[in-house]
């Protein structure tokens, strides 16, 4: 496996302003967000759909879960900071559906 490299402050703000920018936020070297489901279950299944992206990225969001709120957060920990993999997975995170 390779070894990601660190993106430098101004490679992170390009890529969060880009086209294909994730939409997530920038908080404390990180990337965050949060999504409001519809219920419990719905969070749940929503958590398990996220764990599905992060086993076939070989690359794992901090996962906090409070009632219907599911708040995830994602930096490469083995450089330090953003990475690829964050933006990618993110990218990935974006594009799963929140049911109904």
């Amino acid at each position: 496996m390779v070894r990601p490299t660190r993106l430098d402050d101004a490679a992170v703000a390009a890529a969060l302003s880009g086209p294909d920018a994730p939409a997530w936020d920038l908080v404390d070297g990180m990337l965050v967000k949060s999504v409001e489901c519809p219920s419990f279950p719905i969070a749940l299944d929503f958590v398990v759909a996220v764990g599905r992206l992060a086993e076939e990225a070989d690359h794992h969001p901090d996962i906090d879960i409070r009632w219907r709120t599911v708040r995830l957060a994602l930096v490469t920990h083995d450089v330090g900071g953003l990475s690829e993999l964050d933006l990618s997975l993110a990218r990935a995170i974006d594009a799963l559906p929140v049911q109904a």
